[in-house]
Formats: structure tokens, sequence, C-alpha cells
């Protein structure tokens, strides 16, 4: 029986979204782990270890992300086990995320000046140490501006998940708008609850970024 799109019905898309936000940290969290791990071995000095973090990085992105979680759900099933939509968005998001995360901090690792590296090289400092005391700290500064923007899109991803039955606010949407049949209102108040997620994230970002280029004298960016 269809019924009025209202309040108890926008209510219970604003509790779905809290599995969007627990769903994008786990993301964030292990996607940025390993790909901090990832990051690091693209600017290692063995090449064997650049060469395949190179190949991890290029499948990641040249792949959709869809196809991955499918992958992964599906892929699951393959060994007798049942598929848990929970695990199965949780891993795919991390293992996608993480290669982006790792070409983000790699460049912004390799935007310290080389002469830096060289003079830790001349101080007897090794690899780790010279990544631990000189680059890191000064690299993890760059690093948080575009963190955080690629956050957003972390968040606007996990709307994939709903395709293999995870109850996030995509999905939400799905299940009132059979129930209400408004689709206009239904999919506005997905839409808006997705800005209400995103937009201080894009803002905070800018801000960041525009603090840190007039503390390194650049030119801020335009917005």
């Amino acid at each position: 029986m269809l019924r009025d799109f209202g309040p108890n019905e926008f209510l219970f898309l604003v509790t779905s979204a809290r599995w969007t936000v627990v769903l994008s940290l786990l993301a964030f969290a292990g996607g940025g782990l390993l790909g901090l791990v990832i990051a690091l071995c693209r600017v290692s000095p063995w090449r064997p270890l650049r060469l395949a973090m190179v190949g991890y990085i290029q499948v990641m992105q040249g792949t959709p992300a869809l196809m991955q979680l499918f992958l992964v759900y599906y892929g699951i099933g393959l060994f007798a086990i049942r598929p848990d939509p929970w695990v199965s968005a949780a891993y795919a998001f991390t293992v996608s995320s993480s290669a982006f995360f790792a070409e983000i901090w790699r460049g912004c690792i390799e935007a310290i000046p080389r002469g830096q590296w060289e003079s830790a090289r001349s101080l007897g400092l090794r690899f780790p140490q010279i990544l631990q005391l000189v680059v890191l700290p000064q690299a993890f500064r760059i690093m948080i501006p575009p963190t955080i923007g690629y956050m957003v899109q972390i968040i606007k991803g996990t709307s994939l998940a709903s395709l293999i039955g995870f109850t996030e606010l995509a999905r939400a949407g799905q299940v009132i708008n059979t129930i209400t049949f408004e689709p206009a209102r239904v999919f506005g108040s997905v839409a808006l609850i997705y800005f209400v997620l995103c937009w201080p994230l894009s803002y905070l970002s800018q801000r960041l970024e525009a603090r840190i280029a007039r503390t390194r004298g650049d030119a801020a960016p335009l917005t």
C-alpha cells in the first residue's frame, strides 16, 4: 500500500545515513593505512617493489569500483562462504581507496625538495630514517587537504554498496521510493543528505589548501 513521503520517511533516510558514514570511515581508515604503505613502497629505492606497487595502483584505478565490489561479493561465494554485504563493501572500498590514497600521498612525499633528501643522505641517514625524521613530518601537512577532499569521493562512492544489498543511504532511498512512489521528493532528500555530509569536507579541504598555499608563499587557488 502506498503512503505519502513524510517526516517518518525522512527520518528513516537520516538514520540510514549513519551506515554510509560508518562504511566511509572504515574505507578511510583501512584504505588510508594501506595507501600509506603503498606510497612508501612507491618511493622506495628498490625498483621491483616500486614496479609491483605501480601495477597494483594501475589495476585498482583502471577498473570500476562497482566491478571490484561485485568481484569481492560474489568471489567470496566461490569458497563456499556466504557473502556478507558489510564485509564485502568494507573490503572492496578499502582496497579501491588505497590506490588513490597511495597516489595522493606519493605526490605529497615527492613534493618535498630533493635537496632535503640529499642533505639527509649526506648526514648518513638511511631511507627509513629520512622518511621518519625529514620527509614525512613535512609531507603530512601537505597531505591533509587532498586527503579530506578524497574523503568526499568515498562518501559518494558508498552508494554503490546498495547494489549488493547493503542498506545505506542510497538503498534506504530505494526502499522508501517503493512504498511512496514519490521519487522526486525521496531522491531529492537523499541528495540533500549527501550534500550535508560532503559539503563541509569540501569546504574544509579548500580552506586548508588555501592556508597552506599562503604559508608556502604560493598563490591561493581561486574559489
